[in-house]
């Protein structure tokens, strides 16, 4: 019996991606299962009858969880089931929201539930690029009201052609990364990392992105026709009193409009600012009418109210709530060592937005361990990013890391990432705190990323510089691009538009939109004046630090890394790690091995040059094989009394024979030598069958005068030697 409705497509390669419903969770309001190749993921929908009271937003919650078994594989945890969502799973969760929130109607309030799982996985590819596109179609076969559909790719550039959807193996050559929303006419979001490429080159990639979008809403249309929910449900969420709506804005618009347009630049004035105009209004009206109910609708209509004049304020005086123009940027200063035991540290501030940012060096036993379903790698370079309640002047508990926290992280992060030095031996971990925050806190994590890194350093490829735009639009088509935008203009505005790079290109792009979409011409204009920003909050940060420092902190780890033949590991490391914790020990070291192909890497770390000098002598004589003719310095390890034995190499001895010891002959080893001398030995034998070790001592010294070699072997008359009479064998008897 064949279940459900499917509708099937060409990406554009040959590759086919097939939508499903009617087959899998049916009680859900909608639900779709996308597959492409042998990745499948199972996207639902439910949203509740009605709004619950006093709710004024809509309160949506997406969640794409990757289920192991999906990848035929058992979680590795202790409870040996799926925990809480990995960060992967918490970035991909916001790409689906940030591209489908602004969409839906401004006064529908109703909880609503959006969850993909990852229900089969080939591992070729990454599936965060089909969660939008499942979410959007599972919404698309639902009554749930939607200004949709949209859908999200993933797009990358290999060898100069743009590829949708490309492999994991494919974006190994990529350099670009990026995941574009969109619905048929615009851009709904952005999000991605690049090498250093133009801004001409981003734009071709997002028009590239669109096409292959517009065939995949194509099939999301086609499929709800075949299902038959092209009809959404009535819903009436929202309350209003028309009278009091006009009272406010009568008595509010030109006196918001007025505190907008005093252009100060302190956040907390302003806000008393527009907080002492609806003060005013309210302690106006009639006592009858000061209900709590009649305060909730006014504060609504108020901020309605602000925002309207700010964004016409903007719009038609050409100036920003701080007095700027619209492509000015706020005072920066900068200092970096600010933190004398940090291996590298700055401080970037911009207007009120601050970060204090770390840098701090590790070994590979310092990466982090990746494991999800789809991927397992050791990250070698880490950045968090953390937003404490005073950086907004607030009292509330601390709850862990946030959802936000890990988006703003992985952006600066991927804005970083491709600086770093191609031959870069360490583990890097950047941590970014947010002091005082008005506006694109991530942003000024990226500069001071950079500057902590060079403070570090770090021989990056080349510092990078962030910045966030703004966007204010009307119904009449005008608009402003805004840079280095507040946070009330962000609040207020239509887009967030953050870019990074260097002076040679673009490195990371996020952008979030709150209306439809974003036509190309706007999108081109705020990419050039995002260009002239970043130069200039460039320039700003060079006055401070502009390459990095020569050499490391003293108190900042070396790491000296020899690459070894693999079947030395384990002469290294020793039974049981014997060896190596010895050498760690004596050296006060850090070592690490990593096997890679044919041969061993190994780190060795530590803060002082000498103690890296002796543990790399150490491994060194482990691995080296020691060469017939060769002088060492040895060390006596016992005293027998036909010699002694002589560590000559880490973890090899050899036999310095009594007569090997001195010209002159000894009758014994009684005050000769002692354990624990050095002294200098030749190797002048290897035994071919047991592998033991010949040294002398006599032959690196000046043969006494008149010195007479003894006969070897003694009497050489005695004839050949006759063969050994047989033996009976007893053990046949």
């Amino acid at each position: 019996m064949q279940l459900g409705i499917q509708k099937s497509f060409d990406i554009g390669d040959g590759r086919t991606i097939t939508l499903e419903t009617g087959k899998l969770a049916k009680q859900a309001d909608g639900s779709v299962v996308v597959r492409m190749g042998n990745t499948m993921l199972l996207a639902t929908v439910v949203s509740a009858p009605d709004a619950k009271p006093g709710v004024d937003f809509m309160p949506l919650t997406v969640d794409y969880r990757e289920m192991f078994a999906s990848a035929g594989r058992i979680p590795g945890n202790f409870f040996k089931r799926e925990a809480k969502p990995a960060d992967l799973e918490i970035l991909t969760s916001r790409l689906v929201d940030r591209a489908m929130r602004p969409l839906f109607p401004d006064d529908y309030h109703a909880d609503t539930q959006i969850l993909i799982y990852l229900i089969s996985s080939d591992r070729t590819m990454l599936p965060d690029c089909l969660a939008g596109f499942a979410a959007s179609a599972a919404i698309a076969v639902s009554d749930i009201p939607f200004n949709g559909p949209i859908s999200e790719v993933r797009v990358g550039r290999i060898n100069g052609q743009f590829v949708i959807n490309p492999t994991i193996e494919q974006m190994a050559q990529s350099d670009i990364d990026m995941i574009i929303g969109a619905n048929e006419k615009d851009i709904v979001m952005v999000e991605g990392e690049m090498k250093e490429i133009s801004e001409a080159d981003m734009v071709k990639a997002i028009k590239f992105a669109h096409d292959a979008i517009r065939v995949q809403i194509g099939a999301i249309k086609e499929l709800a026709a075949a299902v038959g929910k092209t009809e959404k449900r009535q819903y009436s969420h929202e309350t209003h009193n028309e009278d009091l709506r006009a009272k406010v804005k009568a008595a509010c618009y030109d006196k918001a409009y007025a505190v907008a347009m005093q252009g100060n630049p302190n956040k907390s004035a302003r806000k008393d600012g527009f907080k002492a105009v609806f003060k005013e209004f309210w302690e106006s009206l009639p006592e009858e009418e000061r209900t709590p109910e009649n305060e909730s609708l006014a504060k609504v209509y108020y901020h309605d109210v602000e925002k309207e004049a700010v964004r016409r304020m903007i719009l038609d005086e050409r100036r920003r709530l701080d007095g700027r123009g619209l492509a000015d940027i706020r005072p920066i200063w900068c200092e970096v060592d600010y933190l004398p035991m940090a291996h590298g540290s700055a401080i970037f501030t911009r207007g009120e937005t601050q970060s204090l940012t770390t840098v701090t060096l590790g070994t590979k036993d310092d990466q982090q361990m990746i494991d999800t379903a789809v991927i397992q790698e050791d990250a070698r370079f880490m950045l968090h990013y953390n937003f404490p309640p005073f950086s907004t002047g607030e009292a509330k508990p601390m709850r862990g890391t946030g959802r936000r926290e890990i988006g703003h992280g992985n952006l600066a992060l991927r804005a970083l990432t491709n600086i770093l030095p191609e031959d870069n031996p360490y583990t890097i971990r950047i941590v970014s705190d947010i002091l005082e925050s008005n506006g694109s806190s991530s942003m000024a994590t990226v500069c001071a990323g950079t500057l902590a890194l060079m403070d570090c350093g770090v021989k990056i490829k080349n510092p990078v510089s962030g910045i966030a735009m703004g966007l204010i639009t009307d119904a009449a088509g005008k608009y402003a691009v805004l840079s280095d935008i507040l946070g009330d203009e962000d609040h207020l505005g239509d887009m967030d538009f953050k870019v990074c790079g260097t002076v040679n290109g673009i490195t990371a792009v996020q952008m979030d939109l709150k209306v439809d979409g974003l036509p190309y011409e706007v999108m081109e204009q705020a990419l050039e004046q995002a260009k002239q920003g970043r130069q200039h909050i460039l320039g700003e940060m060079m006055k401070t630090i502009s390459e990095p420092r020569a050499e490391l902190k003293a108190h900042a780890p070396r790491l000296v890394q020899i690459i070894i033949p693999r079947e030395f590991i384990g002469a290294v490391i020793g039974p049981g790690g014997k060896i190596i914790q010895e050498i760690q020990r004596e050296t006060n070291t850090i070592i690490s091995i990593t096997e890679v192909g044919e041969t061993g890497v190994v780190d060795i770390a530590s803060a002082d040059k000498d103690s890296i000098d002796r543990a790399l002598a150490r491994v060194k004589g482990i691995v080296t094989v020691p060469e017939v003719g060769t002088v060492y310095e040895g060390k006596v390890k016992s005293i027998m009394p036909f010699g002694a034995f002589v560590e000559f190499l880490p973890g090899k001895d050899g036999l310095l024979h009594i007569s090997e010891v001195d010209w002159k002959r000894l009758e014994s080893m009684d005050g000769v030598l002692k354990e624990g001398d050095m002294i200098q030995v030749k190797l002048v034998e290897v035994d071919p069958k047991t592998g033991k070790f010949r040294l002398s001592r006599k032959v690196l010294m000046p043969k006494p005068e008149g010195y007479v070699e003894r006969p070897q072997g003694g009497n050489n008359n005695r004839g050949p030697r006759q063969p050994r009479p047989q033996q009976e064998n007893k053990s046949q008897e």
